[in-house]
């Protein structure tokens, strides 16, 4: 009865801060706002108090379920978004929009996100890569007493190497991010089928990349022996693929038809003519604005004062960043160090030096 009350609780704190929380219902209509968890308060305490599972925003119920029962990992959910959101950041660093969060709001990325544009299937992707990636690792490190390292060696040890280490294992790391992330796209409409594909692909990405790490044994580095365990690659190579896959990214059309359950919206490739996207490929159904001028509607901060590079002709150059409005210059002074001298045994020595730099900024 206690348990049960404690519960009871539980449930009338969320749906209160619910109500605080939600200017309107748009939000929760656009994408997970449970992703401000990573930017707020509830990821450095998470793991010791429990009773914050109520309180992040946004969760369904199966996600406030899931984080009631499996609190130890929900840490690792939090990084796991916040890698997602820095990759994000490094990915798109030069273009017009440059997945910027906005402090104090619940919809961390403002309401840029609410259509099913490229950069909505390159945030989901990217996000549920990085909850896979982020579990996966804390498990091979020890930091959870539900999961560990993976023990299901795939094939037989290679010539001149065993199993050893600590294999990675991924496969956990992405039944928790697909368990989690996929919990609220259970709608039968075309932006959850979009949601879910995109989650989906970013988590794939890790299976595809796993790779074998080895590690020398013997006298003065002889490697007489080598063992070798499954590794992760570096999240920085998911970003970088993911990215690639963003620029060739497919569109779709949504159609409706009616099933059982009633009408269900599903996704086709518009351009027949085109490769259909396979499971690893990103889809998108809307087209993006082109971020050139501020638009709280889009969410669109426009990109004066923006730093470009005034000698290339990508979208990073001052020509295309800018948005034709053309740049301003000007000198930039900043202390370095120079003239590094290395002595023996074992320290080096550097001068401090100021050099002079152009900086060109969006007008």
């Amino acid at each position: 009865m206690y348990r049960y009350k404690t519960h009871l609780v539980d449930l009338y704190l969320f749906v209160f801060m619910m109500c605080m929380w939600l200017p309107s219902s748009r939000v929760l209509g656009g994408y997970p706002i449970w992703w401000s968890l990573a930017l707020g308060q509830q990821y450095s305490s998470l793991g010791s108090q429990p009773i914050l599972c109520s309180t992040i925003p946004g969760l369904v119920p199966k996600q406030l379920r899931f984080c009631r029962n499996y609190i130890e990992i929900m840490p690792s959910v939090a990084e796991g978004v916040k890698l997602g959101i820095q990759e994000c950041q490094h990915q798109f660093r030069g273009r017009r929009w440059n997945c910027t969060t906005i402090e104090d709001n619940l919809a961390i990325f403002g309401p840029v996100l609410d259509k099913a544009t490229r950069e909505s299937a390159f945030v989901h992707a990217i996000a549920s890569a990085g909850v896979a990636f982020a579990v996966t690792r804390s498990c091979a490190e020890g930091t959870s007493t539900m999961c560990g390292c993976d023990s299901h060696h795939k094939g037989p040890p290679g010539e001149g190497w065993k199993w050893g280490g600590c294999s990675e294992d991924a496969e956990f790391g992405v039944l928790v991010s697909r368990e989690f992330a996929d919990a609220r796209e259970n709608r039968p409409d075309a932006r959850s089928a979009m949601n879910r594909h995109n989650n989906e692909a970013g988590r794939t990405t890790i299976l595809d990349h796993m790779h074998l790490r080895c590690k020398c044994h013997g006298l003065s580095g002889s490697c007489e022996v080598k063992t070798c365990w499954w590794a992760q690659p570096d999240f920085r190579m998911l970003g970088d693929y993911l990215k690639d896959k963003y620029d060739s990214a497919s569109e779709m059309v949504v159609e409706k038809h009616r099933e059982s359950r009633g009408w269900v919206e599903t996704l086709r490739a518009k351009y027949a003519f085109f490769k259909h996207p396979t499971e690893r490929d990103l889809v998108y159904y809307e087209g993006s604005p082109n971020f050139c001028e501020p638009n709280p509607e889009t969410g669109s901060f426009g990109t004066r004062d923006r730093t470009c590079n005034v000698s290339s002709h990508g979208i990073e150059g001052c020509d295309l960043l800018c948005c034709g409005r053309g740049h301003n210059t000007r000198t930039e002074k900043r202390k370095e160090k120079c003239h590094c001298i290395f002595h023996w045994c074992c320290y080096v020595s550097c001068q401090e030096c100021v050099r002079v730099y152009d900086v060109h900024t969006c007008k």
